[in-house]
């Protein structure tokens, strides 16, 4: 592939070519996808679906869409999500310290940590694509085998670098 993404991950993803690496290329293989059948899903949207307005920068009171995920793999500490857009690389949201176990995030729930998304705040990032641009969004759910030190606000960056080494499984949406 032209942009260096795994074939695994593109198959995941689907809906054409992904021009830019998302978290899960960094920090999983594709033994992690799918593992123990950990899944990630939101009764909002379907996987390859639309958001719907509520979740965007279209609606005035936005806010982040409900997200469920099935129970990760056994000694699985804390899971880890990560939303980007997978068109420009921009990360959306990052949230850290969610139990390891079956669980889900309530449509604008504030979560336990978050992390500085693409415009250096630490809340979900209405996606807000120029007029006429259809763009993909890609949720990340990781399980990882320890819980993550990080402080509230981290980047994107310090959270790949604590997330290498440690994801034992992984979910997309």
């Amino acid at each position: 592939m032209s942009s260096g993404v795994p074939s695994w991950i593109q198959q995941a993803i689907g809906g054409g070519e992904v021009p830019h690496a998302p978290t899960l290329a960094k920090v999983a293989d594709e033994k992690a996808l799918a593992r123990s059948g950990f899944a990630l899903a939101s009764d909002a949207f379907r996987h390859g679906g639309e958001l719907d307005p509520s979740f965007t920068a279209i609606e005035d009171d936005a806010v982040a869409p409900p997200l469920e995920w099935t129970a990760p793999p056994p000694g699985t500490q804390e899971l880890v999500l990560v939303a980007e857009d997978i068109d420009t690389g921009q990360v959306h949201w990052t949230v850290w310290g969610l139990p390891g176990q079956k669980g889900k995030l309530l449509e604008g729930e504030v979560p336990p940590r978050t992390g500085k998304n693409a415009h250096g705040n630490s809340e979900w990032l209405l996606p807000d694509p120029p007029l006429g641009e259809e763009h993909r969004y890609l949720f990340q759910l990781f399980a990882v085998d320890l819980p993550l030190t990080l402080m509230p606000g981290a980047t994107h960056e310090e959270l790949v670098r604590n997330l290498d080494g440690h994801v034992t499984a992984a979910a997309v949406l």
